[in-house]
């Protein structure tokens, strides 16, 4: 590949930048999201245009300008505008790891708020990052009997539970990305066993892969929101329960701005750090 004068410079606008989960070190191979940041810039990207990275911290691996924007103005738009009982809603998050993004939301929409405890590890546990290779001896002090390092007492999940009440009440799931959904129906069965009436998950992205639109239109959930960050037409002809919400504005208006020489600050107002 070219490099220097010859890579033609480029801005991108890529709401969806795959690979987001895939920022931490697994068995000593590379970061995938900071490998995928520096094929783009050596490619000659000079600004890109985002929507709800996985995590915020993958904004550092670009070595560019970089304006990751948000959804939650238009999902939360989406809850007021088009469930007419959301004051009697709580907004779940369906892992400790989702719990600021729910926060946020509650926060927004003066609700309460609920998360769920409990469930099976994902892909992203510690199981699989590299801690445990090579294998650890079964005594450190068999080697070096003067040697004596404390071990760290493996993670072993509680029974789920649910922290706080749903009873009686509509659960808002949110979150940045469905893809594989098995994590949200396995929520959507716990709500209704504790008293939830209706389900509703509300993300960003929508990769909704494999036979998720089959499994969303068995399940207990009531209904999927999911902004158009990536095409999915043909999963909503599969499954009725999945809906759209348009983000082109906030997308176009950012390219306007940028072809203009203009501030990108006015698009961010009112976003705080932990949104």
């Amino acid at each position: 590949m070219p490099v220097g004068p010859l890579v033609p410079k480029h801005h991108r606008c890529h709401p969806y930048v795959p690979y987001s989960k895939r920022r931490k070190t697994r068995k000593r191979g590379s970061i995938v999201s900071k490998l995928l940041a520096s094929v783009m810039c050596r490619a000659g990207l000079i600004h890109l245009i985002a929507m709800d990275f996985h995590q915020k911290e993958i904004q550092g691996f670009f070595n560019i300008p970089v304006d990751n924007f948000r959804a939650s103005p238009f999902l939360l738009q989406c809850i007021q505008d088009e469930i007419p009982d959301y004051r009697n809603a709580v907004i779940v998050a369906k892992s400790p790891a989702s719990a600021k993004r729910a926060q946020s939301f509650a926060e927004r929409l003066r609700l309460g708020i609920a998360v769920i405890h409990g469930e099976a590890q994902d892909a992203e546990s510690d199981l699989v990052d590299g801690r445990h290779s090579p294998p650890m001896v079964r005594s450190v002090a068999a080697i070096h009997p003067s040697l004596e390092i404390p071990m760290l007492i493996p993670k072993e999940k509680p029974p789920i539970t649910v922290v706080g009440d749903v009873g009686g009440r509509i659960a808002i799931i949110v979150d940045d990305i469905i893809d594989d959904v098995d994590s949200f129906l396995a929520a959507a069965e716990t709500l209704k066993e504790r008293g939830a009436y209706k389900i509703f998950v509300m993300a960003t992205h929508g990769l909704l892969s494999s036979d998720a639109p089959r499994l969303i239109e068995e399940s207990a959930i009531d209904e999927v929101v999911v902004t158009n960050t990536i095409p999915h037409e043909i999963q909503k002809l599969q499954c009725p329960k999945i809906k759209t919400v348009d983000i082109s504005m906030i997308l176009s208006e950012a390219i306007r701005r940028i072809h203009n020489g203009e501030s990108m600050s006015y698009l961010f107002r009112n976003i705080g750090l932990d949104d």
